[in-house]
Parts: C-alpha cells; structure tokens; sequence
C-alpha cells in the first residue's frame, strides 16, 4: 500500500532530474508534504510524437478507459506488479501508458500498542525517488476527459517490512528509458524491474501522527520525532 506522499521539491529541479526539455510547460503544483489519492500530482511520461518527456499533471487513483464512474479510482491507487499484465485496470496501461511518480518520501504506518506510528521513508541521499506508475485516459458520460495514474507496489525489502507487507516500486535511473516506453522492452522485462528497492539505499525516521490527516499539509510534518 502507498497511500500518501510527499513532494515539495521545485519542479524545475524536477525537470533537471528526469530530463524534461527547459521548453516542455512547467505545470502550477505547489508544495504537498502530504499528497493524498484523488489529489493532482506531477508525473513523467515519454511523448512519442515530440521524441521527449513532459511533467503532466494527473489525478491519483487509476481509472480504466471502460469504466462508467470515476469512483473506480479509489480501488486502483495502487496496482500490485504480481499479474500486472493480466488484470483488467491496468493490463493496457501497462502495455502502452508507464510513466514515473516524483515523490520526495512516501509514508507508512507502523502499528504498535497505542495505536500506529506513521514514519516517513526516503531514498538514502534525501533525493528523488521515481515510483513506477501507470496512467490512463478517461471520458466521463458527460464527455469530460480525466487523466489519472496508479502506482506499482512489490513485497518490501527489509526496512519497509516492519511497517507493511507492501512497498512503492522504486526505479533506478537505468530503467527509466524501457519503462517509459523510450526504448523497446517486452513484459518479461518490464516485470524484472518491479522489485523492492535495495533497503540499504533507503532510510526512514518517524513523524507526528498529524501526517493521518489530509488537512495537516506543512513542513513539521517530515520532522523526526522521538518513539518509544
């Protein structure tokens, strides 16, 4: 499950990381350091006809091209990578429509005694993560179109596991290109690189617990705290 994320990195820090053209539109997205699903968020995708990459921006929570309400997204904010290319949501997508995620950290809650304990979870050098996600194209019955994305969740790797049973699938640089859809790559080895990100490259602190509501939004909420 990943279900809230920070990014309040500058966007155009965000183009320079994952190479989108200085002229391709910087979208308006202010700083969320507690982006929830149905919210708008910036993702990478390759435009096939330009030869380049763009920063869109696109409702979290997936809804399929065939579905009949936009509600369906509230179940697709996360699509497993076991089966991908088999279930129904996401199989077109992730054929032909893969793009990244750009989060600053994601969130996780760890349950104890007293109740759960959130905890904020970066890659070790505090960069840029990219999620892998997916994207699709929806058209309301009144005719109005919606953009929206998932992203892929693996098992985690050691350090998420004492938190949750799944984690984000983070991408490596290196497999940006195929997983955009840059250069060719077949499902066998798109599905190689739906796998836990090395634990040992990550990190994570814990944080208040005013991270469990959408209407908490500031920069206290990535402090660490102390646990006992």
């Amino acid at each position: 499950m990943c279900g809230r994320v920070r990014l309040s990195s500058d966007l155009s820090e965000i183009k320079l990381v994952f190479s989108i053209p200085p002229h391709r539109p910087t979208p308006n997205f202010p700083p969320s350091w507690n982006a929830a699903p149905t919210d708008q968020l910036p993702i990478v995708r390759f435009d096939p006809k330009a030869g380049e990459r763009s920063l869109d921006v696109l409702r979290w929570g997936l809804v399929p091209f065939w579905a009949k309400d936009i509600k369906v997204g509230f179940a697709n904010i996360n699509a497993k990578a076991e089966g991908i290319e088999n279930r129904p949501a996401f199989r077109e997508a992730f054929q032909r429509r893969r793009c990244l995620v750009p989060v600053d950290n994601f969130y996780e809650w760890k349950k104890t005694a007293t109740g759960k304990q959130p905890y904020a979870i970066a890659l070790a050098d505090r960069g840029l993560m990219a999620l892998a996600g997916l994207w699709e194209n929806w058209r309301s019955p009144a005719g109005e179109w919606t953009r929206s994305f998932a992203i892929v969740t693996c098992p985690p790797n050691d350090l998420c596991a004492e938190l949750h049973n799944r984690m984000p699938v983070v991408l490596d640089p290196e497999t940006w290109r195929a997983w955009l859809g840059e250069e060719p790559a077949d499902a066998r080895q798109l599905r190689a690189m739906l796998t836990p990100c090395p634990s040992e490259g990550m990190t994570r602190w814990p944080v208040s617990t005013r991270v469990g509501n959408v209407k908490n939004n500031d920069p206290s909420l990535i402090e660490p705290i102390s646990v006992r």
